[in-house]
């Protein structure tokens, strides 16, 4: 049985309505883009595999939330919207099925193949960072997002376009992936949305001491740790690491 085969045929033997589904199955385990509880949006989600996986895996406790302008079939345990994703009425919408707090966002669309391998590539790169830029607008702090693109010339650049956005980024390539297929995914963790960056200097009042003794100081809500800093200064800092809610600074 052929590589390929054997995914397909596991698919409908196991009841999942597209073999990637096993995709999204292999790239959890790896980096655990879901768990109990968390709250899930599938970009360009028909047929449903990866929503059927997603499901299974965030529970009952969970919510999962499938975006496509085809229609999707019911699932159980699954919400969907039916609207371009980059239309801000139809992020609206995803934002009340999912409430506030989104934990991950997936996308394994692809554009309608060519043959051409520079535009194929280049087109998977647009859906990616359209999913990328959907990904910002309704991703939570420290959550997750993981994405199908084409290898080709534009991928670094993708990828060193959403390692600024989080904590890291691995390229990564499922066993489920057919033998002759280029893609990859980009599997992105921890969303940072910290005012400052690594690197920055800026002057900040220490308003209270960690537990550790470190001087605490809040930068538009955010909060910083500054060694050898004391409540009641107001110094300059170095920032020297970014965490998806707080980060550390030293005393420049």
């Amino acid at each position: 049985m052929s590589h390929k085969d054997h995914y397909y045929n596991k698919s409908k033997q196991e009841g999942y309505r597209s073999r990637a589904a096993y995709k999204l199955e292999q790239l959890d385990r790896e980096e655990n883009l879901l768990g109990s509880d968390r709250t899930v949006v599938d970009l360009g989600a028909a047929p449903g595999g990866w929503l059927q996986i997603a499901a299974e895996t965030v529970g009952e406790g969970g919510t999962v939330v499938g975006v496509d302008l085809q229609r999707i079939d019911p699932i159980d345990g699954v919400e969907t919207v039916r609207g371009d994703m980059t239309d801000e009425e139809t992020k609206e919408r995803v934002r009340a099925v999912a409430g506030e707090s989104v934990d991950v966002v997936l996308s394994d669309m692809a554009p309608n193949m060519t043959g051409e391998y520079s535009v194929d590539h280049a087109r998977s790169v647009h859906l990616a960072r359209q999913a990328f830029e959907t990904a910002l607008d309704v991703l939570d702090s420290g959550g997750d997002f993981a994405v199908k693109v084409f290898e080709g010339p534009d991928l670094d650049d993708l990828r060193a376009e959403i390692d600024e956005e989080f904590q890291y980024v691995r390229t990564m390539s499922p066993d489920a992936s057919r033998d002759s297929s280029s893609e990859v995914y980009l599997v992105a963790k921890g969303r940072t949305t910290a005012p400052v960056s690594e690197g920055e200097e800026i002057e900040v009042e220490i308003v209270d001491t960690g537990s550790e003794g470190d001087g605490i100081a809040k930068v538009e809500g955010f909060t910083l740790f500054v060694s050898g800093a004391d409540e009641g200064e107001t110094v300059e800092v170095r920032i020297t690491e970014i965490k998806p809610r707080f980060g550390f600074a030293e005393l420049a």
